[in-house]
């Protein structure tokens, strides 16, 4: 087959082959993540239910799914980060994005997703789109009629505005 779809730059079959058919649970939240995205790529549809929580699988809609799963060009996953979800927590986090383009628009989807572990195994809950970071300033902020910061001695708004 060649290397996974999800990134990793390892075979398929030494990759997400297996979680996908059911051989080998995902350890982690960040390996789930990498093996729902390659269901995604590959179309397996039946995985994504499987992955999904029990509590959340009463608004899954299969149809959707598989519409939007056939009609992507899926280009790649980069993960940005994780949160939690070691061998010792029941919750984790995977905040990624995934390039693919549709209908012949390119998309870079954007998302945390959140993870459960329920007996012992991996489940995806849901995701967000990340939190917008606040820009902070290193310098005091400049009024119009505040002395030019160049030195010059004019105002701002007559100086470098």
């Amino acid at each position: 087959m060649g290397k996974c779809p999800c990134g990793s730059d390892r075979l398929y079959e030494e990759c997400c082959e297996p979680l996908i058919r059911g051989t080998s649970p995902a350890e982690t939240p960040e390996q789930l993540m990498r093996s729902r995205y390659t269901a995604y790529a590959m179309k397996e549809i039946p995985y994504l239910l499987t992955t999904l929580h029990p509590d959340h699988r009463k608004d899954y809609d299969e149809k959707s799914t598989r519409s939007w799963s056939e009609s992507a060009q899926w280009h790649g996953l980069e993960i940005l980060g994780t949160g939690a979800g070691g061998p010792g927590d029941s919750s984790g986090t995977v905040e990624f994005i995934a390039t693919f383009t549709q209908a012949g628009k390119k998309t870079e989807h954007h998302e945390v997703a959140s993870f459960s572990k329920m007996d012992g195994q991996w489940y995806f809950v849901s995701g967000e789109a990340p939190s917008l970071k606040p820009v902070v300033r290193t310098e005091p902020k400049v009024g119009r009629n505040d002395p030019c910061p160049c030195g010059s001695g004019k105002k701002y708004k007559k100086c470098c505005a």
